[in-house]
Order: C-alpha cells, then sequence, then structure tokens
C-alpha cells in the first residue's frame, strides 16, 4: 500500500504533457485533477496589479461571453471559484518571472513583479479554449489541467519590429498587433516610424515632416519592383495616436521602442526641410522615395541639421518613455557626403578619415543628445563604421550576425540578435513557386524563411565566454513591409512564425524542440483562426 502511495506521489510530481502554451515555460509539474472554469469564476487580485485583472478580465469576458467579477484581495467577498492573482518580489525568478498553481479548488498566479502577473494571466489564456469554441457556446465551463508552472523569461528584449515606413497602418491595427505580442509574452515593440518613402510621425516643430515628407506620388506594385502605380500614398501617426498607443502598450507590459532612421534613409525628410541634406552638391534634388532600396540622400553632418534632430529626438522623448531610442544608422551612402564641400572641410577639421569616420561622428554626436535626455542609443550594426558610440548598443542584422554581435559584445557593448538570414520576415514562408502560383499579391523580397528554420535559431553566437555572452540581451524579428501593402499580408508574413520568435526568446535553450513546439502550435492557432488572423498554411504536425 505504501508503495502505490509512493508511486503515485512520483506521478504527480512527473513534468506535465506539455498543453499548447507558446513560449514554452521554464518547468512545469502535474497535478492530479482539473480546476472547473466558468463564466462565474471570478478574480481575486493584490492592488498593485488591478490593472492586470481588469485586463484579464477582459479577455475572459471575449472567451465565455460573461463578465467575471473581479475583488481586491483584502475583501472579504465570497466567490464560488476563483483566480487568484497576487505578487511576491522575494520569488528567486527573474523580473516577469511568475509561478502558475492550478488545482481543483483555484488557480494562483503570483508575479515576481507586475509583468510577472501579467505573463501568467497570458499562459491562462492559452490554457483555455479559443473564443468560438463549442465548449463557450453549449456549456460555458472548461477544465485547467492541475499542474504548477514555474516560469521566467530567457532574455529581457523579446522583440518584433514593424516598418510602417514603406506602408502605413492604422493605429487600430498597430495595437491588435501589440495584443497579439502581448499573448506571447513579447515585451518590445520596435516601431520603424521613417523611411525614404514615408516619414510617419508628427513633430510639431517641423510640420512638413508630415505635410511633405509622409506622402509619396507612386508607389510599385506587386509582381513588378521597378514599375509605378501612380497612385498618391502616405499617411502618418498623430501624436495623440502615438502617446495612447504607447500606454496601450504598456499595460500589456509591452515597450515601445521607436525608430528615426538616420543618417541614412531620410529622403522623405530632405524632402520637406532641404537644407537638412548635402544642398551643396551637383544635381541636388531630393523628394519623397517611389521605389524601394538604398536611396544616397542623406543627412548632412552640421550644425544646423544637429540642432534639427536634436528638435525631433525632445518631441520623440516626450512621447515615448523607453529607455531606448533606435536611431537605424544602417545603409548610409557616403556619396554625397564625399562629393559636399562642407563635409570634406569637416573632415579636415575633425581629423575623419573617410565617410566610415564621417557616419561614427554623426552616430556619437547623437548619442550625447540622447545621452543628455536620459536615454540609450541602439542602432543597426552599421553603427560600427568608424568606430562605435561609448555606450551604443547595437542591433546585429547583417547576413547571420555573428561577426558584429562577437566583435560588440568583446568591446563590452549590448547586443540585440536581429540576423536576416533567421528572423527576416519579409522572406517567403514557403518555397517562392509555390507562393506566387497563388497571385502576384504573394510577392516577398525574396529569400526562403520556414517556421522550423525560424525556431531553430540560437541567439548567443559562438565565441563568446560566458561573460561577454551576457552582452546578448535579446533578440529580435523584422517585418520590412516594401511588399506588405495591407495588414492583411502583414499578418500573412507576421503569423505564425512570430510564436517560434515568441519560444527562442523565453524558452531555455536546453527545452527546445521543433516537434514539441509544432504541437502545441496546433493549439494556438486556433486562435489566431477564431480571430480572424490571416496567417500562412502549415504542413500537419507529426
Amino acid at each position: 500500500m505504501k508503495e502505490s502511495i509512493l508511486a503515485l506521489a512520483l506521478l504527480s510530481a512527473v513534468a506535465v504533457a506539455e498543453p499548447s502554451l507558446i513560449p514554452l515555460p521554464k518547468e512545469m509539474a502535474a497535478g492530479g485533477g482539473e480546476f472547473a472554469f466558468s463564466g462565474g469564476t471570478g478574480i481575486r487580485f493584490d492592488k498593485d496589479v488591478a490593472k492586470e485583472a481588469e485586463l484579464f478580465a477582459v479577455a475572459l469576458e471575449s472567451l465565455t461571453g460573461s463578465t467575471p467579477k473581479i475583488v481586491r484581495e483584502e475583501l472579504r467577498i465570497l466567490l464560488p471559484s476563483e483566480i487568484r492573482l497576487d505578487l511576491d518580489d522575494s520569488l528567486p525568478l527573474k523580473e516577469g518571472g511568475y509561478m502558475l498553481e492550478a488545482g481543483p479548488k483555484g488557480v494562483k498566479v503570483t508575479g515576481k513583479d507586475a509583468a510577472g502577473v501579467w505573463y501568467g494571466t497570458r499562459s491562462l489564456l492559452q490554457l483555455l479554449p479559443p473564443p468560438g469554441a463549442g465548449v463557450w457556446k453549449d456549456s460555458k465551463e472548461a477544465g485547467i489541467p492541475a499542474l504548477t508552472i514555474t516560469d521566467e523569461p530567457r532574455f529581457g528584449w523579446r522583440g518584433m519590429h514593424l516598418d510602417v515606413g514603406r506602408h502605413f497602418f492604422s493605429a487600430d491595427e498597430i495595437k491588435g498587433f501589440i495584443d497579439w505580442l502581448a499573448f506571447h509574452k513579447f515585451n518590445v515593440f520596435h516601431w520603424h516610424l521613417t523611411e525614404d518613402q514615408g516619414w510617419r510621425i508628427e513633430i510639431k516643430k517641423y510640420p512638413k515632416l508630415t505635410e511633405v515628407g509622409a506622402f509619396r506620388d507612386s508607389t510599385p506594385p506587386y509582381g513588378n519592383r521597378n514599375s509605378d502605380d501612380g497612385k498618391r500614398y502616405g499617411g502618418f501617426y498623430t501624436q495623440d495616436q502615438i502617446k495612447e498607443i504607447v500606454a496601450y502598450a504598456a499595460e500589456r507590459h509591452v515597450t515601445i521602442v521607436p525608430e528615426i532612421d538616420m543618417p541614412g534613409h531620410m529622403a522623405a525628410a530632405i524632402a520637406a526641410y532641404p537644407q537638412f541634406g548635402n544642398s551643396d552638391i551637383p544635381g541636388y534634388a531630393p523628394k519623397v522615395m517611389t521605389r524601394w532600396g538604398v536611396h544616397p540622400y542623406t543627412l548632412a553632418p552640421t550644425e544646423e541639421t544637429f540642432a534639427f534632430v536634436d528638435d525631433v529626438l525632445t518631441e520623440l522623448c516626450a512621447l515615448f518613455p523607453s529607455t531606448y531610442i533606435h536611431i537605424g544608422g544602417d545603409e548610409a551612402p557616403k556619396d554625397q557626403w564625399e562629393k559636399s564641400p562642407r563635409v570634406k572641410a569637416l573632415m579636415e577639421k575633425e581629423g575623419l578619415k573617410n565617410g566610415h569616420d564621417v557616419q561614427s561622428y554623426f552616430i556619437k554626436r547623437v548619442e550625447k543628445m540622447l545621452d543628455a535626455k536620459g536615454r540609450k542609443l541602439v542602432g543597426w550594426d552599421e553603427i560600427r563604421e568608424g568606430g562605435l558610440a561609448p555606450s551604443a548598443t547595437v542591433m546585429c542584422w547583417q547576413g547571420d550576425a555573428v561577426h558584429s554581435a562577437v566583435a560588440s559584445a568583446k568591446e563590452g557593448h549590448d547586443v540585440i540578435m536581429a540576423p536576416n538570414q533567421r528572423l527576416y520576415f519579409d522572406h517567403y514562408q514557403h518555397p517562392e513557386k509555390d507562393e506566387l502560383a497563388k497571385g502576384l499579391e504573394f510577392e516577398t523580397i525574396g529569400g526562403f524563411r520556414p517556421i522550423d528554420n525560424v525556431y531553430a535559431y540560437e541567439p548567443v553566437p559562438q565565441g563568446l565566454s560566458p561573460e561577454e555572452a551576457k552582452h546578448v540581451i535579446g533578440v529580435q524579428a523584422q517585418l520590412w513591409t516594401e511588399y506588405m501593402h495591407d495588414w492583411k499580408k502583414v499578418e500573412y508574413m507576421a503569423f505564425p512564425r512570430l510564436a517560434a520568435v515568441a519560444e527562442i526568446a523565453w524558452t531555455p535553450a536546453d527545452r527546445k524542440n521543433y516537434d514539441s513546439f509544432r504541437s502545441r502550435l496546433d493549439g494556438i492557432l486556433k486562435f489566431y483562426d477564431a480571430a480572424g488572423v490571416n496567417r500562412a498554411e502549415l504542413p500537419a504536425a507529426k
């Protein structure tokens, strides 16, 4: 008899059969039975996570159609069944860590901090059937398996990027995307707000940035990237819209990191204010660009231009409380600088040997502006050209990103892994011929990036010591939108690959397994489908 009891005890402590949770938690152990969740289940919460409780209640209502009662934990109000949300900063977990304990008598989520409580509620939502499932239509009751989860994020920066410069998307579409990032425990939304083809953020001191720079005369149509559709195109976000979206994201524990790309990718801004470009060169005629690719118009490294940049950053920092401000720094052609008498004079004065040195001079000037505002500079790995700014964080994208990441980390700089070869979601999800057979609207820039290839990516490169590896602070996937004319196409390129990135960013490397992920993904696909997400189809799980 004692042996039977011991066997049962051991069984109750084994790892639980993996439910459809993405990202996979750090640790899970099975219990006995299940918690009967229903429309009558209420939420009892610590006063410091009131907003998390409120948003959790909204999410549960979208599942069941019933509004759950929410009560502060000090109130002695009896609930027929409850989910409890608590805080305990003594938990031996990283920031964002949590414990989830579910049993027949109730469910408790204890967060290391408010973010941890939020992440625990996202796991709970994934343990329930998706909206529209038959269980909600019939009995409005579902079972949450008895289990214990102890969980924390692997990386502090778990990011998704979206380019709104090439194509513009509505504030509501941005909010919806943030909801999905939060669902998968991402904590950074990198918002690429400016491009050669469009400036998308209102700057009150410089109204022409949106009056002129937010609109272009034409766009290449699908299937013919070197032609024009002849249709005026554009749009921008007002500062009120920006504030609303930033607040919306913050409530969901997503930080928005804005990007103002400089000194290159600035044609739209220079078209609006030509005096900030290299106006002393022959044939100077800036315009908002209508074709994709890299264009020659760069900001001039003049005091007038630096005053403009400082003004823009001042308004940007007032809108975005993010510690990090992304200044781009990529693909800045040196041609115009090499032809500019003003730049040649600057080079002689400052002892700059070439265009790479000019780039470094420019970035270091911008870093001083951000330092004065209490912010940190992050930029694409071209900011290494000519020497890194002292405290810059490098977003490594070129090729497999290993070279720039290893070099930067060894120099003591933090890095974020965002490699073109693995995490650029403007590449095909299926073979090109198969996609284009469905229609020209399935065109992408090129490349083949299936979800299993994304999932296999390991962000920490070899060649770093354990101390140096600590400089790899996160991982991020990119959505460049030259070939994403509308939100339907953005969804098709993002989903379900973003689920793979979520697991790369959160789950311990030794817990990752593609077959397990693919099996769990089927449950998550039901959430996407219930919400009408235009996702790519995948082969059936093995």
